[in-house]
């Protein structure tokens, strides 16, 4: 883990081109692109909505440094090392189901920010959210959005939590499997399926959030007071919900990440089983 929370050191410039986050923001991860739709009401490209892009080209945004804050001194500790515990916990079935296909996998790190962050996909600012960047393998969080998830979206808990974390490793592993990297080209040869594409991708970000919960679970170490939490996340997070909430209307021809009733449905589906192999969104029937 690197908390950057300390801040320090000057950024890398902003979002590159050509560099694209796996998921709803150009694309970014899970709640990450849709909160900020709730809470600005702005819009997503190809929706009805016009998103600002949150990656900015900001002096003020802090490194990845890694300084922190001393842990006598830090109000967000136990969340801190609640956020590392899943995060290695959730590598570590990915690391050991590679293995049984003999198959190599990378750990990615995590990083702890305030405010803004420079990553290696460019500058972001704390609306982004949780999200992957793909350029330097890194999952990033401001443990803030934790009480957003309560208080915003409704959404409250640890193991909610915890599937924000799972689903933004998720996106690791489709980087890790060339998947991201197959959708950006598609993306890019058909923009009229773009939307459609990242919603098959973000639906399987949820479903492998679903298998490492299966894990949990068969450890002993979930409950299903833990599982309800999850799939409310899930379902707090769709783009119906969110769409309705924003607007009082709702346009599936701009989804990004998924109906409530998909990304629920497909959290459930990894869970089930903990077989990477059910979570085929991107068969043409599946979606």
């Amino acid at each position: 883990m690197i908390d950057a929370r300390g801040g320090g050191m000057s950024p890398r410039g902003g979002l590159r081109p050509g560099v694209a986050l796996p998921g709803g923001l150009g694309v970014a991860g899970v709640i990450v692109f849709l909160l900020i739709q709730v809470l600005s009401g702005s819009s997503g490209a190809g929706g009805a909505f016009a998103v600002d892009d949150p990656f900015e080209q900001s002096p003020q945004a802090p490194a990845a440094d890694g300084r922190g804050i001393p842990a006598s001194q830090d109000p967000e500790r136990d969340l801190r090392n609640f956020s590392s515990y899943v995060f290695t916990r959730t590598l570590n079935t990915w690391e050991r189901l590679f293995a049984a296909q003999g198959e190599p996998f990378t750990r990615a790190k995590v990083v702890l920010y305030r405010d803004a962050v420079a990553t290696g996909c460019g500058d972001a600012s704390s609306a982004v959210g949780p999200f992957y960047c793909p350029a330097d393998e890194r999952v990033y969080l401001d443990l803030s959005f934790y009480g957003d998830m309560e208080r915003r979206l409704g959404a409250p808990g640890d193991f909610a939590w915890a599937y924000v974390i799972a689903h933004e490793v998720g996106h690791h592993v489709q980087q890790q499997l060339g998947t991201s990297n197959e959708v950006n080209r598609l993306r890019s040869e058909n923009p009229a399926e773009a939307n459609a594409l990242s919603v098959r991708l973000e639906l399987q970000a949820d479903c492998y959030a679903g298998v490492w919960a299966h894990s949990v679970y068969a450890a002993g170490d979930l409950e299903e007071g833990d599982v309800r939490e999850a799939t409310a996340a899930s379902a707090a997070v769709g783009d119906d919900r969110l769409q309705r909430q924003a607007t009082g209307r709702v346009n599936p021809d701009s989804f990004t990440h998924g109906s409530s009733e998909q990304r629920t449905a497909w959290f459930n589906r990894g869970r089930a089983n903990g077989d990477p192999g059910d979570c085929d969104t991107f068969s043409p029937e599946r979606v």
